[in-house]
């Protein structure tokens, strides 16, 4: 059950300030004295009443009193006169006086002097007072304590006859209100209703009251609303309408459900209890119009979580984490040329919660050489340096006890520089931070302390000398000191200008090599003009607050405050802007006096050089200060570096010295990239100040607020400039609609309700969102607009809402500032401030605030599904409902396989598809519909990259032709072997005959000579011629063989020599054919391969270029659908929402081409991986190729050789066969 929060805004108001104590009162200007006031607090601190015999009440709300102290003994003769008549002597004022601090801001300030009769009474009084004002939670109560208090004031604001004047009432309805219609309202309640009618108290009680603002403003909206709600069927509210209204308009769906649950009939009937009236109504447990105006006009339907007034978070991180409350240029009143000089300003900007002061540091020039504040030579008034530390240690800590950082702009020679850390030393005493706390050393890489640890603790921010430089002077200092020599100056000067000469070489040469590209600062600017006494650059640290470019602006200013030293202004204004060109800034001084720079720790400032110098150093303690545009133009170029310097270290911001007018920048910028001391002018209730103030009023106001936790963990990175959500952060939406405003003007005026957002550069929404002009009705003008829709808030925790009010004139009537992270959701009273953050008494804006969280276009339906499940059932499941009504029950039907649940699983797909993606979408719908369309044309593409076999490529049309051009070359040159052989065969062949014939021809001649010789002689006496004959032929025959040996030797060395010719040409060419093969057959593959490749960037192109296509085509489409989008009324939205678009489809189109680009190299990859593989296997069928063929070409070559030995091979055999031997005979 949701609990009821308890508003615990009221303080204790002691029982002696309600009961009163006598006075003497008196304003200085005008002069006013009243003797013997009745002085009183209510019992809810709301107003400090006083009233005298014979005079009217007066009042004055504690929530404008900004300071009460003791009160000097005024000089004033005229004053004192008044108090000697009224029986008090001069003698006896002192500690009798109270002064008491008031105003609607810091600047325009009223003081009023309580004098009492002794001085225990002054002290009881003064503490008492304390004790009750800077109520910071008072300034949140709710409308309806709103109304209690301007009750209350009307009933203290008496006649001289101790009665409430009916004018008085009047005032408070004047608007658009004629006084005719009061009159009528006032005699309807019973009430005395004449002009110059008294009413006495008795009858004016709250609820009579509250009846009249009912009366003559009729809260119509919110009896709409109650209409809305209960169907207009009924005059009253039931637990169950109640219950749902507080459920779905009334509570932030993104809460958690445990730490925040829903409401239920039980908390409802308590909320009927606590605001119903009818007893009737509450019996039967509803709630009448009347009970739900009350409950929405209480602390239960505060705009803010009211747990987020107090102290609600970690005060235990280093410095850094924190935004810090900065002042600038504290002591002005006014402009920065020209203007006053106060002591009271630190007061009052310490009292309102600011951490950070400023202390522009000069030399007196009067005889007492006391160091003043003032603002340089820009013509304004002086103060004392030791009252504006006194008026520190009075307010350092009265409304924070968390420490406070003096920034010096210290101008002052040394002895004054002394002076000045003396009097901080002896006035501030204990609350001085003058040495590091115990665990946080000043090195380098040790963090900042946290808040906690340095609670009641002044820092002094001030440039200090290198360590050993310090210790040095310091111990000089001393020595002098006890010598009694120049008890202030620090050192001897002829020392140090020797010490410095001794190491201005080094420095100088050190300091060429740090060339930076830094903007320099103020101090840099005038560096040269402060020769006196002056330390190398090194040894000291920090920057001053101005630059060159500052120096110009102060021309270029139109209008000047007229004051000078004391409020003289020139005689005209050509004069005053002579003195404007004439002015020069005088940067703060290098030359720093030892005892001063020994009380600097933890707020260092060093010239900045550049983000990753700062970043190499890790010294912690180190910060710089930027002026406005030197810090634009980082966070122009380095804007993540910046964040991330912030991490660790703190930066100060400060407006550009062109702003003599001492307006403001706009701080949000800066706070979006975790500056920490975002400096303003608290003197300028502007925009800029509100925002300060209202954003620095939660966590207890105490000037702390931690921040956000990717801008302090090193692991995160931030972009203050983008425009798509943060990791680990939410975004939301906020939709703001403006039904009326209340009392918004006493005045018959017309208004206008402007609604803004700030944040991240993407989140700022200004000048956009306005109501309608409501003419003469400054009471209760109804205004009844469409929704403000805030539709993307990518970073809730650094956005704020502002509300504001203005009159026809557009002057700011009222303002609010609400912290979007502590926003409640739902209908709510918007309690405005004036533009000082100051509360107004009844102005109220009545809206409904609608937070969630952002759903991109296209994904509410998938939002929807997550959130109620039951309303996007299965078929199957709604098919059961539909039979149970049928009466078949589930236990009736048999569980059966699914055979389409593929098509079913597509079919949601496909529907969440449609039910997600409208016109307007900017999903991925359309580009990837393009993708499944182009889906077969894929395959098909895809086929074609297939791998290439070696049979494929054996196939292929050329290596075909090779293989048959080879089988020619080894046809032609076999057939050209065949021919030798016959040649060679038909030679050898005719050598053989013809020695056979020789043989033949000799042997015949041998045997026809011995014929003859038997013829003639007788066979009888020839017997020895035939044994020469036989001889002879024997010998013819051996002779004969020889020589056939001898041929036949020599023919078959010719054949073999042939064969072995032939058969190495032979396998010569094979050897040279088989390795065409191999070569074309890789050159094949590496073609076939480069094709391949060719055509799947081909196909990548075509892919890559028809996603384009479908994305430009989506784009075009989507912002189409924007532009006719009829619900978006206002241009910069639409304009938004298109730059939105585009922002949104960039990303999902970048990442859509980064996932086809990575599947392209998928395919590529697998392609080559593919092809290096069909390279390995050729290669190895190759190598087996050539084993193979040289294999077989070795058993080849032994079978010719053997061929040949055998006889030739084919060559004659029939040489010895013919050759015959002679018979015996």
């Amino acid at each position: 059950m949701t609990k009821s929060y308890e508003f615990n805004w009221q303080k204790h108001v002691p029982d002696f300030l309600q009961e009163g104590a006598v006075f003497d009162r008196l304003d200085e200007d005008p002069f006013v004295f009243e003797s013997s006031c009745l002085f009183k607090v209510d019992e809810f601190g709301f107003f400090l009443t006083w009233k005298s015999e014979g005079k009217e009440g007066q009042v004055l709300e504690c929530s404008l009193i900004n300071s009460v102290r003791v009160g000097a003994v005024p000089k004033d003769p005229k004053i004192l006169s008044s108090l000697e008549a009224a029986g008090k002597n001069e003698a006896d004022l002192e500690g009798c006086i109270i002064c008491v601090c008031s105003g609607p801001d810091l600047v325009n300030l009223s003081f009023m002097y309580m004098v009492a009769d002794n001085a225990d009474t002054a002290k009881k009084w003064l503490e008492g007072l304390k004790s009750v004002i800077h109520n910071f939670k008072a300034n949140n109560v709710c409308p309806m304590t709103c109304l209690k208090k301007h009750w209350m004031r009307l009933s203290f604001l008496t006649n001289v006859n101790g009665k409430i004047p009916v004018r008085g009432i009047t005032r408070t309805f004047g608007s658009g209100k004629t006084e005719k219609g009061i009159f009528q309202a006032l005699k309807e309640l019973g009430l005395p209703s004449g002009k110059n009618d008294e009413i006495d108290h008795s009858m004016f009680t709250f609820d009579v009251f509250y009846a009249l603002t009912q009366k003559i403003c009729p809260r119509t909206d919110i009896e709409e609303l109650f209409k809305k709600i209960n169907g207009d069927k009924t005059d009253y509210l039931t637990v169950d309408q109640l219950v749902s209204f507080l459920n779905e308009n009334q509570r932030d769906p993104r809460l958690n459900e445990i730490l925040f649950p829903f409401y239920d009939p039980k908390r409802v009937m308590q909320i009927i209890e606590k605001y119903e009236r009818d007893e009737d109504l509450k019996k039967k447990g509803r709630m009448s119009s009347d009970g739900f105006c009350r409950y929405l006009m209480s602390d239960e339907n505060a705009p803010v979580f009211l747990d987020r007034l107090d102290m609600c978070q970690d005060m235990d991180q280093p410095l850094a984490h924190y935004f810090i409350s900065s002042s600038h240029n504290t002591y002005l009143t006014g402009r920065q040329f020209g203007g006053k000089s106060s002591v009271e300003m630190y007061r009052q900007v310490l009292l309102s919660g600011c951490r950070c002061v400023e202390l522009d540091c000069w030399d007196g020039k009067g005889e007492d050489q006391e160091p003043i504040i003032t603002h340089g030579k820009a013509m304004c008034t002086d103060i004392l340096f030791k009252d504006v530390i006194q008026a520190i240690k009075e307010t350092a800590f009265v409304t924070s006890e968390y420490p406070v950082i003096l920034s010096f702009e210290n101008h002052c020679s040394k002895p004054q520089q002394y002076k000045m850390a003396k009097y901080c030393e002896d006035i501030f005493g204990e609350l001085l931070l003058k040495q590091p706390l115990e665990g946080f050393p000043i090195e380098p890489a040790r963090p900042l302390p946290s808040p906690n640890d340095l609670k009641r603790k002044i820092l002094i921010k001030n440039k200090r000398l290198k360590p050993e430089v310090e210790q040095k002077q310091l111990e000089s200092f001393k020595r002098h000191m006890e010598a009694g020599e120049m008890s202030v100056q620090g050192g001897d000067d002829e020392n140090e200008e020797d010490m410095e000469n001794a190491d201005s070489k080094e420095v100088n040469s050190d300091m060429k090599t740090r060339n930076t590209s830094e903007e320099p600062s103020e101090q840099d600017t005038q560096e040269n003009s402060v020769k006196k006494d002056k330390i190398p650059d090194d040894e000291i640290t920090e920057i001053s607050e101005a630059t060159e470019a500052d120096v110009t602006d102060l021309s270029e200013a139109s209008d000047l405050d007229n004051k000078k030293k004391g409020g003289d202004a020139p005689e005209d204004a050509d004069a005053e802007q002579q003195l404007i060109a004439s002015y020069k800034y005088e940067g703060a001084t290098t030359n720093i006096h030892p005892y001063l720079s020994a009380m600097v720790n933890y707020a260092q400032p060093v010239k900045f050089q550049s983000f990753e110098i700062a970043e190499e150093k890790n010294i912690h303690h180190n910060m710089s200060s930027f002026n406005e545009s030197v810090g634009l133009g980082y966070l122009k170029t380095n804007a993540i570096e910046f964040v991330n310097y912030n991490k660790r270290q703190m930066s100060r911001i400060y407006p550009k010295g062109g702003r003599v007018d001492s307006s403001n920048y706009m701080p949000q910028i800066f706070w979006n990239a975790g500056c920490q001391m975002v400096s303003l002018n608290f003197q300028t209730p502007d925009l800029a100040m509100q925002l300060n103030q209202g954003k620095f009023e939660y966590n207890g106001a105490c000037g702390y607020l931690q921040k956000p936790d990717f801008m302090r963990r090193s692991d995160r990175m931030f972009d203050p400039f983008s425009e798509t959500p943060v990791d680990g952060v939410i975004a939301a939406t906020c939709s703001v609609q403006v039904f009326s405003g209340q009392f918004l003007s006493d005045k018959k005026i017309g208004t206008y309700v402007e609604v803004d957002m700030y944040g991240l550069p993407t989140d700022t929404i200004r000048k956009e969102f306005r109501t309608r002009m409501v003419m003469n009705n400054g009471l209760n003008p109804a205004y009844n607009e469409e929704p403000f829709v805030f539709r993307k808030v990518i970073l809730p925790d650094l956005a704020v809402l502002r509300i504001a009010v203005y009159d026809d004139n557009n002057k700011l009537i009222g303002q609010r500032i609400l912290p979007l992270d502590g926003l409640q959701a739902g209908y709510r009273h918007i309690s405005l401030r004036n533009e000082g953050n100051k509360p107004l008494s009844l102005p109220t804006v009545f809206c409904n605030i609608v937070l969630k969280t952002y759903v991109p276009d296209g994904f509410g339906a998938i939002v929807d599904a997550l959130s109620d499940p039951k309303k996007f059932l299965s078929i199957a499941e709604k098919r059961a409902d539909q039979m149970r009504a049928l009466g078949i029950e589930t236990s009736d039907i048999a569980d059966v396989p699914n055979e389409s649940s593929k098509n079913d699983k597509k079919g949601k797909v496909n529907q969440v598809k449609a039910n997600v993606t409208p016109q307007t979408s900017s999903d991925m719908g359309q580009t990837s519909t393009a993708t499944q369309n182009n889906s077969s044309e894929t395959k098909k593409d895809s086929a074609l990259v297939n791998q290439v076999t070696i049979e494929d490529l054996k196939q292929m049309k050329s290596y075909v032709k090779l293989i048959k051009k080879q089988q020619k070359e080894l046809n032609a040159l076999k057939k050209r072997h065949a021919k030798d052989h016959n040649a060679m065969q038909k030679s050898h062949c005719t050598q053989v005959d013809k020695m056979v014939a020789q043989h033949d021809k000799e042997k015949f001649t041998l045997e026809k000579l011995l014929e003859k010789a038997i013829k003639k002689r007788g066979e009888n006496n020839c017997s020895e011629l035939k044994k020469e004959t036989a001889i002879k032929v024997e010998n013819l025959t051996t002779d004969h063989k020889a020589k056939v040996k001898d041929i036949v030797a020599q023919h078959t060395k010719e054949w073999s020599e042939m064969i072995n010719s032939h058969s190495t040409e032979e396998q010569e060419m094979k050897d040279a054919h088989v390795t065409q093969q191999c070569e074309h057959l890789k050159k094949l593959l590496s073609s076939v391969q480069e094709q391949q490749t060719m055509q799947l960037k081909l196909v990548h192109e075509r892919q890559s270029k028809e996603m384009k296509a479908n994305q430009a085509k989506t784009s075009m489409e989507n912002s189409k659908a924007i532009s006719q989008d009829k619900s978006i009324k206002n241009k910069a939205e639409r304009e938004r929402r298109v730059r939105e678009l585009n922002s949104s489809n960039t990303k999902k189109f970048l990442e859509e081409r980064k996932r086809l680009a990575m599947k392209h190299s998928k395919e590529l990859e697998q392609l080559q991986k593919s092809q290096r593989e069909q390279l390995e296997k050729l290669e190895k069928f190759n190598e087996q190729l050539l084993k193979s063929h040289h294999a077989n070409s070795q058993s080849q070559g032994q079978g010719h050789a053997a061929d040949a030995e055998a006889g030739g091979g084919d060559g004659p055999q029939t040489s010895n066969s013919s050759v015959t031997t002679p018979s015996s005979n």
